[in-house]
């Protein structure tokens, strides 16, 4: 069965060889979708068993958010409006999800999981990575992540998230169980595995236990890098190969350097920044140093309660100093490099159908009209 998404006044492609400019750009287009896979591009007209009318609109590829939590329990709001009253961020409401994680059943946490995917793909994401981190004990570290792996492939291990109560003043004790029985049992259910390397969580020499130990055991590495301040995530991220780094709201020149002369994708969490109120980074300098960037919602429950990588792509043009052409490739093509997936974020022959319908003529329009709901069409 093809079908074919045709009368298409748009198409952004994120393949320079078939249009114009970076993201590929061509216009009065159509895409055939042949069993799930892009087979061709090319001008409206073509011909397939089922058709999709765009009516003119702007089309591009589904949104890949490389960085969310979405599976967890339990309400924060109160903690997000002491925060808009001036209270500081330092992340310790993680053990807040955590005990209502713990306590929810699977049913409980498969509705909830399955509610934010539903408006992840409202709003144009076709591709997510779950985390767990919500539950910090071996056997609901694992538990969370069966859930996770029920609504996408791309599943990491959180374990080194926060130093769970209990373990206070034994940081390193606790290291050695996600190393050794919790890694065992959340490795089955993991495609990588991710470290917090921030001051209040944990240091350079016990996340690099942790990514060597998830390395031993067959998974990708992420890292959680440079939230709260300078440290040594960026480096450590870059040093051990890490597909990505994220977060990079405090960099030096030296942790722009090593990015730009890496393959670790530098992924900004902008509507982190925004709900904590931190700065937001200087993606200007890291774009111009030739490092790969990537955007993110890391939608969760304490710092970044949204799924809308529009909204994203509004808050890195008007405060990150990105192009809204830099913004939209770092939400698709970007967040694929995050995960090292070449058949998602583009939409060429051979990639994967997973395409967004926009209610508005470009994809300028993402950053032009923020806060209006313009995804007319998820396909996927």
């Amino acid at each position: 069965m093809t079908l074919v998404v045709d009368d298409i006044g748009l198409l952004v492609t994120n393949d320079p060889a078939l249009g114009a400019g970076p993201l590929g750009l061509v216009r009065d287009a159509s895409v055939v979708v042949d069993d799930g896979v892009v087979v061709s591009v090319g001008s409206a007209g073509q011909v397939a068993d089922e058709r999709i009318d765009a009516e003119g609109a702007c089309v591009l590829p589904g949104f890949v958010d490389s960085h969310t939590h979405l599976v967890f329990a339990g309400d924060r709001a109160e903690e997000f409006t002491a925060r808009m009253a001036g209270s500081p961020y330092d992340g310790g409401g993680i053990r807040v999800t955590t005990e209502a994680t713990r306590a929810a059943s699977d049913d409980e946490l498969r509705v909830l999981t399955a509610a934010r995917m539903a408006e992840l793909h409202r709003a144009g994401t076709t591709t997510v990575e779950v985390k767990s981190g919500y539950a910090l004990d071996v056997d609901d570290e694992a538990r969370t992540l069966r859930l996770a792996v029920e609504f996408t492939d791309e599943t990491t291990f959180l374990g080194a998230h926060l130093v769970p109560i209990g373990y206070e003043g034994r940081a390193d004790e606790y290291i050695d169980l996600v190393c050794g029985p919790m890694l065992e049992a959340c490795a089955p259910h993991a495609r990588w595995i991710d470290a917090f390397c921030e001051t209040g969580a944990f240091d350079v020499d016990q996340c690099r236990a942790v990514l060597e130990s998830g390395r031993a055991a067959g998974l990708g590495l992420r890292l959680h890098g440079n939230q709260l301040g300078h440290g040594p995530g960026v480096q450590l991220a870059v040093e051990m190969g890490c597909a990505s780094v994220d977060h990079c709201t405090y960099l030096t020149d030296a942790d722009i350097g090593a990015l730009a002369g890496s393959d670790t994708v530098a992924t900004f969490l902008p509507a982190t920044d925004f709900s904590t109120r931190q700065p937001y980074p200087d993606a200007r300098r890291v774009i111009d140093a030739g490092a790969t960037v990537a955007l993110a919602t890391n939608c969760n429950p304490g710092s970044s309660f949204t799924t809308s990588m529009s909204f994203c792509i509004a808050l890195a043009v008007r405060d990150m100093s990105m192009t809204i052409d830099e913004a939209v490739q770092a939400a698709t093509l970007g967040g694929a490099a995050a995960l090292r997936r070449t058949d998602v974020g583009r939409l060429t022959p051979g990639s994967a159908g997973h395409l967004v319908i926009l209610d508005a003529p470009s994809h300028h329009h993402l950053a032009y009209r923020p806060g209006v709901p313009l995804i007319r069409q998820t396909v996927r």
